[in-house]
């Protein structure tokens, strides 16, 4: 099934992070995408400040929709996103689901 069809799982503490061999297999899917001290991390770029506002608020809307929640950080016209599983301290699949739905929406 494709990242963008699935819908995230709520992690408790506790459960282990995913193995190195499955992030691999998973960042596949989201390419672009990159590990930067075992956080999924991108960078996009927009036309001026208003365009990359509504990117993050079409962000924010995905993730209060999966309950999963991103940090970002907007320079003007260009927005750092970055994701990782607070409650295991690592990756989950729930990163990568909101990591391709993000990319989906940049594309509209």
């Amino acid at each position: 099934m494709n990242l963008t069809q699935k819908k995230c799982i709520p992690c408790e503490a506790g459960t282990p992070p995913l193995e190195e061999s499955k992030v691999n297999e998973l960042l596949k899917e989201i390419p672009a995408w990159t590990l930067k001290n075992e956080h999924l991390c991108k960078k996009f770029k927009f036309k001026n400040f208003l365009d990359a506002m509504k990117f993050v608020n079409s962000v924010a809307e995905i993730a209060e929709q999966e309950g999963h929640h991103p940090d970002f950080c907007v320079h003007y016209n260009k927005v750092e996103i970055e994701l990782f599983t607070h409650a295991i301290n690592g990756l989950s699949e729930n990163d990568f689901i909101v990591a391709a739905k993000i990319d989906s929406a940049k594309s509209v």
